[in-house]
């Protein structure tokens, strides 16, 4: 397991109001999982989770419990990034932390299609 960031509880809260615990992880299972389905973005992007997950531009409602879809372009090249990571709450077993579940880079269109279809929980200002 790796420390990666901490998360900001307030705007986290949108998605779920017991949010435990403000330290985001991710797994070398997950890690795995990002190099073999997308292994150019875990390669070229990885360092970008910290500021994705706690410099992101947007929440999208998700279809799984306890779960954030985060979307984030980042500015110095222009790239637009999904990222999933699921939250540590009140009933979770005390040794879990929030987690990154996925990420990946999306598409222009993509990210269009995303914010005109999906319920947009928070946006920055």
């Amino acid at each position: 397991m790796h420390l990666l960031c901490k998360i900001d509880k307030a705007i986290y809260s949108l998605v779920e109001r017991e949010i435990q615990s403000s330290d985001v992880v991710i797994t070398d299972e997950r890690i795995e999982h990002i190099k073999e389905r997308h292994p150019q973005d875990y390669e070229r992007f990885m360092r970008y989770i910290p500021q994705i997950i706690q410099e992101l531009d947007y929440i999208i409602a998700a279809s799984k419990p306890h779960t954030a879809v985060i979307l984030k372009m980042i500015e110095e090249n222009g790239e637009r990034f999904k990222a999933i990571l699921r939250l540590k709450v009140e009933k979770d077993p005390s040794h879990y932390r929030h987690s990154i579940i996925s990420f990946w880079r999306i598409g222009d269109a993509t990210w269009k299609k995303i914010l005109r279809n999906k319920v947009i929980l928070y946006r920055r200002e």
